[in-house]
């Protein structure tokens, strides 16, 4: 197996979704699914294209309700491409492709197709097709097909097109919505082969231009041109004289611009000007490879397994090609199911919780772009949190182009029909993942400008809503936080109880308490100036510190049976049959939607979707959580964390991608063999697409970067204190070796080597200083162009020298 490539052979109409998801093209800015290009949206086919941050905001009826939901926006089709042999069937209306084989290069960015054309007289035509999204320029995307005509010779008729008859329609559930959201604005095109086509969204008011330029580079000139224009539609047709075994070549170079981009006076003419002045398909994939070689020398890891390495390798892949470099340049979040298809809406949650670690070592100006995203968003966050009572900032659980509350208030059961209410906006703790991700941020970069710039008003009016947030209850001495989910998302209140919401979820109550000590840790960071002055321009003064230091150390946590509480009252639930369930259903991830369909409900069951208590255990470290834990005034004792996790574990279903990884985390250092088990389950989450269809409406980002994050910083014991590399590598038994990349200290990668007796350091040739690193006891420091071997097992370390 070739650890840089995914091969697919022959066609599955059951599995296309998933394939097209799985091959998306992109560069961050943006992306195209793996679709065929003479293909259009039929219930097998999705040939989705989406633009980050552009999202526009349509009203449907729903049970009798009015809905407003806003879309990530499919935008107009670049890829049609067919053809047709002498006077026969086009490829996808009458002549099919047989022997397809389709091959995503992952370390090139380039998807592949092959195959023998075959019509409805018997002609066979032999096509290879290569496609790109330049990783290069951010505007750029190209298409070549080669055909050779096997057994006939005539007039070749090529028909490419820039289509914006396209709708979002990409998952079924949402299927009727209204999605129709592109307005026309007109299309052109001449007999030189260029064409143009001009649209807006409804109501967000963006433009969007797309522009082609159409080019037979191997082969006879065409005799013949066409062009035919349309509002939504412009297409062009070319008749080339074939030969029978000779190669004609056909490239369709497009330019995709938008009134998001900037330094952009003239959308229509940038994105003519692109198209003209672009290289050729092969001058456009050197410079593309180059940029991705760039890419991978930051961040590639491989493990003993090839196959595991090469998922490994996808996920990096489509990480990269939703956040690129090229987004640190946009105001943009990152779409929890990236830009690869429709699911969520394309909209923004907590999961980059789950890819900063990845960002803040290899790409912290990315991580820093997407903190700014929610920094933008202040005003709408600080309004939200007035609305309801509170102070500070308090972000939306689902987030688009202008930070307000985008979670939908119904959602459809697809297993029952029903739509049903939906609780999850009270998912408060969003909040806290954004403020995690700041401190994570200053604490890899240390760098306090940024502190300065935004990080600490961030990270303080994060702090000011939890405060506010949680009331004092006298009866129990204690704060209490009422009213929220935690990350379950099974239980949105009580059987009991009208209004949802729960009380006291232990997740939300103490991270708030980790938020309130490291706003205070900001404050004291920042110069006595910057901390005024930023003090004044919240408008806190020092009875909020006190409240800060009140609240976090008289907060209230829940316990039952010697275990942390998912939340106040939990042990009051009624426990569920798992085996009945299982042996009924067999698959129960989502028990939700099954418990719905039998007109019962998750709230009366101890039952999770995924980690919540346990979301703990993977964000704090024993010693963190021990210590929030004591200053809350609680008795603590190690064995604690163990029986927790063995309670949450007995009764969570794993409906989400994101409970694997956690699960693998959190029994890293314990149970060994479990958590190898939940790692390959997260391994293959979208490759295997084990939830049964959710893959093919897009891939699940923060699943894809824990698996990276696992094998990279779990399974090796990184972290990265006071200037010190340190390293506790203890590898699950599956895995015999372990190499990546890291970006340190100036240094642009330095190569971290493990295997079971050993630990090699290699430090490539550069003025940077020296490495300090600390692996189980010992201490070296290594120089730029050299390499080091920790001995493990009480051998002796040694110093190797410069690299052979």
């Amino acid at each position: 197996m070739n650890p840089w490539l995914l091969r697919y052979d022959g066609f599955d109409p059951a599995t296309e979704g998933l394939r097209e998801a799985l091959c998306t093209l992109g560069n961050g800015v943006f992306a195209t699914r793996g679709a065929a290009p003479e293909s259009r949206a039929d219930g097998v086919h999705y040939p989705g294209t989406y633009l980050a941050g552009c999202y526009n905001r349509l009203t449907s009826i729903v049970a009798d309700h009015e809905v407003t939901n806003e879309d990530l926006v499919n935008i107009p089709n670049w890829l049609p491409f067919t053809f047709r042999a002498a006077d026969g069937s086009w490829l996808g209306d009458g002549a099919e492709l047989t022997d397809q084989q389709l091959e995503l290069d992952m370390r090139r960015g380039v998807l592949t197709r092959t195959g023998t054309v075959v019509d409805k007289e018997g002609r066979r035509t032999r096509l290879v097709q290569r496609r790109l999204v330049s990783m290069d320029d951010r505007h750029l995307a190209a298409l070549e097909t080669t055909l050779i005509p096997e057994n006939w010779a005539g007039p070749l008729t090529v028909r490419v097109g820039l289509d914006g008859r396209v709708t979002n329609s990409g998952v079924t559930r949402y299927r009727d919505l209204n999605s129709d959201h592109l307005r026309p604005g007109g299309t052109e095109g001449d007999e030189a082969g260029r064409m143009w086509l001009r649209c807006r969204t409804s109501t967000s008011d963006i433009e969007i231009v797309l522009a082609a330029r159409t080019t037979v580079t191997t082969g006879p000139a065409p005799q013949k041109t066409q062009v035919t224009c349309q509002d939504e539609l412009v297409e062009q047709t070319l008749e080339i004289p074939a030969a029978q075994g000779e190669q004609v070549t056909v490239e369709k170079i497009v330019a995709v611009y938008s009134s998001l981009d900037h330094a952009v006076s003239n959308r229509r003419e940038a994105a003519r000007a692109a198209v003209e002045h672009a290289a050729d398909f092969t001058g456009l994939l050197h410079r593309h490879a180059t940029a991705w070689r760039h890419l991978w020398r930051r961040c590639d890891v491989t493990i003993s397994n090839p196959e595991h390495t090469m998922v490994l390798h996808l996920h990096l892949f489509h990480i990269l090609q939703t956040l690129s470099p090229h987004t640190a340049d946009l105001d943009v979040g990152m779409p929890a199911r990236g830009l690869h298809g429709e699911a969520y809406r394309g909209h923004v949650f907590w999961d980059e919780l789950f890819v900063f670690p990845f960002l803040n070592t290899r790409f912290p100006q990315i991580a820093r772009s997407l903190l700014r995203y929610r920094w933008r968003r202040l005003p709408a966050a600080r309004a939200a949190a007035r609305a309801a009572g509170y102070r500070g900032a308090m972000f939306p659980w689902q987030s688009g182009m202008d930070g307000r509350e985008e979670t939908q208030r119904l959602h459809l059961n697809p297993r029952s029909g029903h739509w049903i209410p939906d609780a999850s906006h009270l998912q408060r703790h969003v909040g806290l993942a954004i403020a995690y991700n700041v401190w994570q941020h200053y604490q890899v970069t240390e760098d306090v400008d940024f502190l300065l710039d935004f990080g600490a008003e961030l990270l303080v009016d994060i702090a000011r809503f939890f405060a506010s947030l949680a009331t004092f209850d006298r009866s129990q001495n204690r704060y209490v936080i009422r009213g929220v989910m935690g990350p379950d998302e099974y239980h949105e209140g009580y059987p009991d109880r009208d209004e949802p919401g729960l009380d006291d979820n232990a997740y939300t109550n103490i991270m708030a308490v980790w938020v309130l000590r490291r706003a205070l840790d900001v404050l004291r960071i920042l110069p006595d100036g910057s901390r005024a002055e930023l003090m004044e321009r919240l408008g806190m003064g020092l009875d909020e510190l006190a409240l800060f230091e009140d609240v976090r150390t008289r907060m209230r946590v829940p316990f039952h049976e010697g275990v942390i509480s998912q939340f106040a009252g939990y042990e009051h639930l009624v426990e569920l049959d798992w085996e009945h369930y299982r042996n009924t259903y067999g698959d129960i991830r989502r028990l939700d939607r099954i418990l719905e369909a039998e007109g019962d409900t998750c709230d009366r069951y101890k039952v999770s979707k995924q980690a919540d208590v346990l979301m703990l255990f993977f964000l704090l470290s024993p010693d963190e959580f021990a210590d929030i834990l004591t200053d809350l005034g609680y008795e603590y004792d190690p064995g604690l964390i163990p029986r927790t996790i063995h309670y949450y574990l007995a009764r969570t279903s794993h409906g989400s991608t994101l409970s694997a990884a956690v699960h693998a985390w959190v029994m890293a250092r314990t149970r060994h063999t479990a958590s190898w088990q939940f790692f390959v389950e997260a391994l293959r989450s979208d490759i295997a697409d084990v939830q049964g269809g959710t893959t093919a409406e897009g891939i699940h980002l923060g699943a894809m970067a824990s698996t990276v994050d696992l094998v990279t910083r779990c399974y090796t014991g990184l972290e990265i204190r006071h200037g010190v590399l340190h390293l506790d590598p203890e590898l699950p038994s599956e895995i015999d070796s372990l190499s990546f990349v890291l970006p340190y200290q100036g240094h642009w990668g330095i190569r971290l080597s493990f295997h079971r007796n050993e630990v090699r350091i290699s430090v490539p040739p550069s003025t940077a200083p020296p490495v300090t690193v600390h692996v189980a006891g010992q201490t070296a420091r290594v120089p730029a162009g050299c390499d080091h071997v920790f001995v493990l097992g009480g051998g002796a370390s040694q110093d190797q020298g410069p690299p052979l």
